[in-house]
């Protein structure tokens, strides 16, 4: 229960979820390192069922969340000092559970995807569907837009990732991508590259403008891929596998350069993020319903959230304040919001 040593001070970018009841964190810093524990801020209830996804917005005015409930909601963060996020809207529509969601660039417009194997597209202050994506054979597992929001991607269990155009809803490409259900998809920063992951153990990096494969990242174990996503500034990604491992891997290259363990990942398609408001630092879910924070040079465990009462099966870091949110699966069904302490 304890974490190692502190290094270095920082903070996730993609934060974690709400919880306002007692939750234990476990920190053993060096009184000389600069690193500030998170504690919980708040807890979000509402959902009725597992929690798949938490997203905040790029501007950091909303937190999205999606459930097996066939829900989304958004909250809107607010000046309280003790409860941050009010529930904005809920978005009802979807015919079976929804496993992932995604902001647009400008917080306008919110996708899901959902296991009704459509992915719809919402307008987020009104809380209305505007366009429903069909072409998928299969439950979509995960979806992004591209940094310009003309563009969506989603990947399936059918195991193709498609793209699709944001006006008129039609698909553009179909990319017959991998052998195995599709977990993870995301654009890289100028939204030219495409990454996706699947449980056939293979990470593909593609063009996102021809839809040409331009690498495929292997390890020597090939350990089924259960996340991905591209760092901040683009040159790495970060890589979950079902071996109770993340890896951080330089793409251009095709070297993996770091590797974060301690935690439990051996059954579920636990996203992860990268904290950059306070330092730098990898945040992860667990199914030990923990959060785990490690400092991303030296790969150290500095932190450990407890709260959670199952698998936290998403985190998200938020974009410029040192706050996390998790939501975390049906035995709980709550979003928790951690947050730094000021110094």
């Amino acid at each position: 229960m304890t974490a190692p040593e502190a290094q270095n001070t920082s903070n996730p970018n993609e934060s974690s979820h709400p919880n306002s009841e007692t939750a234990t964190i476990t920190t053993t810093a060096d009184p000389t390192e600069s690193f500030t524990p998170y504690t919980l801020k708040q807890t979000l209830v509402g959902h009725k069922r597992a929690i798949s996804s938490v997203k905040f917005s790029d501007d950091g005015k909303f937190l999205a969340t999606s459930s097996a409930d066939k829900t989304a909601r958004t909250w809107s963060l607010s000046s309280s000092t003790t409860s941050p996020f009010a529930l904005h809207q809920e978005f009802t529509g979807h015919e079976h559970g929804i496993s992932d969601i995604a902001f647009s660039s400008d917080s306008c417009y919110l996708a899901t995807a959902s296991d009704d194997k459509t992915v719809r597209i919402w307008d987020v202050n009104a809380g209305q569907l505007i366009k429903t994506l069909h072409g998928h054979t299969n439950y979509v597992f995960c979806v992004n837009f591209n940094p310009q929001s003309n563009m969506i991607v989603s990947g399936s269990f059918d195991e193709t990732v498609r793209v699709w155009d944001v006006k008129s809803g039609k698909c553009l490409k179909v990319l017959p991508a991998h052998s195995d259900p599709v977990t993870a998809v995301h654009f890289n920063r100028e939204g030219s590259l495409i990454v996706s992951s699947s449980y056939d153990g293979l990470c593909r990096i593609w063009d996102a403008s021809t839809g040409h494969c331009m690498k495929t990242l292997i390890d020597d174990e090939n350990p089924p891929v259960s996340f991905v996503k591209f760092s901040p500034n683009g040159k790495f990604i970060l890589v979950g596998t079902l071996d109770n491992t993340l890896r951080l891997w330089n793409f251009s290259t095709g070297k993996f350069l770091k590797t974060y363990t301690g935690h439990v990942n051996s059954k579920y398609c636990i996203s992860s993020a990268f904290s950059v408001t306070n330092g730098k630092y990898i945040v992860s879910g667990s199914e030990d319903n923990c959060v785990y924070l490690w400092e991303l040079q030296t790969r150290k465990v500095v932190q450990k959230l407890e709260g959670h009462m199952d698998t936290v099966i998403s985190v998200a870091c938020h974009p410029t304040e040192n706050m996390i949110a998790s939501g975390a699966l049906g035995n709980d069904k709550t979003v928790k919001i951690w947050t730094q302490g000021k110094d």
